[in-house]
C-alpha cells in the first residue's frame, strides 16, 4: 500500500497549486538529492535512445537523481539509463496500478530501490488531465528540465511550458533538420540549450561518485550495438570482462548494453 507524504517538499512550491496530497513508494531520501527531470517522446529515435540511456546513466554516475513519468519511450529509458536506485518516477496513477503494464517490472523495481510518487489514491486510472498534472511534478522536483526529443505540440512540450513558468533552465539533445520539431524550435527561439557533449554537460554536477557506472569509450562505443568482432578488435579482451560483470550480452554475434 502506498503511504502519504505529511511533510512540504520545498521543489513543489514552484508548482501553481501545491498538491493536495502526494503518496509515494520508496526511498524518500532520493529528494535530498540534486534531481534532473527527463523528458521526451514516446517513440524516441535511435539516436535519442543512445543518447538519453548514456545522460542519465552518467547523471547517475554523479550522484544525481534522474526524475521522469515511467511511461514508455524516453520516460523509461531515463530510468533505466539511471537506475532504479537512482530514480524518481511520478505517475498519473494510483501507486497500486502498475502502468503502462510494459513497464511493470521496472516500475516494480523503482518501488524496492529508487522512488514512484504519486498525487492519485490507490485505484486511481490515468486519465488526460491527470497526465498533465503529472508532469507538473516531474519538472517541478528536477533542478533543471532536459528534453530528448519532442515534436511540436506533444506533451513533453506541455512540460517545456510548465519549466519556463517556473523559471528553470532547459537543455535539450541536438537533432537533425526535419527531426524533433519542438526541441529544434526551443533551440532556434533561444529557449533551450543544446547538450552537445555528455561528458561536458554533467560535469558540473561536480565528480563522479559511483564507480560501478561505466563512462568510458568502451561504454559509449557499445551503445551502438556494434559487431562481437569490432569490439574485440578495439578493445581486446575488455570484452570479456565486461560480459562476466554483467555490463554486456552478446547474442548471434552483437554486442548489447544490460
Amino acid at each position: 500500500m502506498s503511504q502519504s507524504i505529511v511533510e512540504t517538499i520545498s521543489e513543489l512550491g514552484a508548482m501553481k497549486a501545491y498538491p493536495k496530497e502526494l503518496f509515494y513508494k520508496g526511498n524518500l531520501d532520493l529528494l535530498k538529492r540534486p534531481k534532473v527531470s527527463i523528458v521526451g517522446t514516446r517513440r524516441p529515435s535511435n539516436y535519442t535512445r543512445q543518447f538519453t540511456y548514456a545522460l542519465a546513466r552518467a547523471l547517475a554516475k554523479r550522484g544525481v537523481c534522474v526524475v521522469s513519468g515511467a511511461a514508455m519511450g524516453v520516460d523509461t529509458i531515463a530510468h533505466e539509463g539511471a537506475g532504479a536506485s537512482n530514480t524518481i518516477a511520478v505517475v498519473a496513477n494510483g501507486l497500486d496500478i502498475r502502468y503502462p503494464v510494459v513497464n511493470k517490472n521496472l516500475i516494480e523495481s523503482i518501488e524496492h530501490e529508487g522512488l514512484m510518487l504519486s498525487q492519485f489514491n490507490d485505484g486511481f486510472r490515468a486519465t488526460g488531465w491527470s497526465f498533465v498534472v503529472r508532469n507538473e511534478v516531474v519538472v517541478a522536483l528536477g533542478d533543471i528540465l532536459i528534453v530528448t526529443e519532442a515534436e511540436l505540440n506533444s506533451g513533453s512540450m506541455r512540460s517545456v511550458e510548465f519549466a519556463q513558468k517556473m523559471g528553470k533552465q532547459i537543455f535539450v539533445l541536438p537533432h537533425r533538420l526535419g527531426e524533433s520539431s519542438g526541441t529544434n524550435a526551443l533551440l532556434t527561439q533561444g529557449e533551450a540549450k543544446p547538450i552537445n557533449d555528455i561528458e561536458t554537460f554533467v560535469s558540473s554536477f561536480g565528480c563522479a561518485v559511483d564507480d560501478s557506472v561505466e563512462k568510458d569509450d568502451f561504454f559509449y562505443f557499445c551503445q551502438t550495438s556494434p559487431s562481437f568482432d569490432a569490439v574485440l578488435e578495439k578493445f581486446g579482451d575488455r570484452v570479456y570482462e565486461a560480459e562476466l560483470e554483467g555490463i554486456i550480452t552478446i547474442q548471434n554475434g552483437i554486442v548489447r548494453l544490460n
